[in-house]
């Protein structure tokens, strides 16, 4: 019996290892795609009911919204290059939900993505992702005095 529960374990921990490994891989090739403004390659990837938070407090889109904002900078080439620093998954029990968090190198500096992602039996789609640039705690007071002046 414990040989049995050591390999339903071993089993699950290699499930667990390599559902990882593939969220990071459509992690880095979605950056990637955007880094290469193939649009379809990063539409793909975002689910027909996904949602996107960007930096600004008025950028919470859909994925058609998103589209909509994004095929301009796409077709001009004119995309983002975000370099993943690290990355963290975390999967549901039945392995069919997965959340992340990164961080990431960017052209506004460092920023941290988070998100979910659902399997649908085939592929694994971002249902959500949140884009957030970090400021450090040393810099919070210049943040909220950036932020003052932009309510005047």
């Amino acid at each position: 019996m414990k040989r049995v529960l050591v390999v339903v374990l071993l089993i699950t921990s290699l499930q667990i290892r390599a559902q990882e490994a593939e969220i990071n891989q459509l992690m880095d090739d979605w950056h990637q795609a955007a880094a290469n403004a193939d649009y379809e390659s990063y539409f793909d990837v975002i689910a027909e009911d996904g949602y996107y938070l960007g930096t600004d407090e008025s950028e919470v889109w859909t994925k058609g919204e998103f589209q909509t904002f994004c095929e301009p900078y796409f077709a001009q080439k004119n995309t983002w290059d975000f370099h993943p620093k690290r990355r963290k998954v975390f999967l549901s029990q039945d392995q069919k939900m997965a959340w992340f968090e990164e961080v990431l190198e960017t052209w506004m500096g460092p920023c941290r993505g988070s998100g979910v992602l659902m399997h649908d039996g085939a592929q694994w789609q971002i249902k959500q992702y949140n884009l957030a640039v970090l400021v450090s705690n040393e810099n919070i007071k210049s943040y909220l005095e950036i932020l003052a002046r932009e309510k005047k």
